[in-house]
């Protein structure tokens, strides 16, 4: 059974940073696309930034261009998200999520795909 862990949120201050990991159980996801969502409360769900399986296309939502940056590694099956000069509206949910069933996806369709292997989540609040 395919499993998707993040780790890395917490609680930080208004213009602080801080960098969130994604690894799988159970499968590598080497060839595939992935993606962080985030969901706030009585919001909807959005992209924040997807990669595609080698790294080389990325993809931002235009809120958190400049200021976020993804990155995978591999060789350690890993999808990191580096936070930086956050805001108290980052605040939420941060979800890993990967396209599992079609090698090679693009990373900004991760947008649309509507059947991703997601993670659990983790807790993001910027306090101001």
């Amino acid at each position: 059974q395919v499993q998707l862990v993040e780790s890395g949120g917490g609680l930080v201050q208004a213009g602080g940073s801080l960098g969130l990991s994604c690894t799988t159980s159970g499968r590598t996801f080497s060839s595939y696309a992935v993606g962080w969502f985030r969901q706030a409360p009585g919001k909807e769900r959005e992209l924040v930034a997807a990669i595609n399986w080698s790294g080389g296309i990325t993809y931002y939502a235009d809120s958190v261009k400049g200021r976020f940056t993804i990155s995978r590694d591999n060789a350690k099956n890993t999808v990191y998200l580096q936070m930086n000069s956050l805001k108290p509206e980052d605040t939420a949910v941060y979800h890993c999520a990967a396209d599992l069933r079609r090698p090679f996806t693009t990373a900004q369709a991760m947008a649309v795909i509507p059947d991703l292997y997601w993670g659990q989540g983790t807790q993001v609040t910027v306090s101001s």
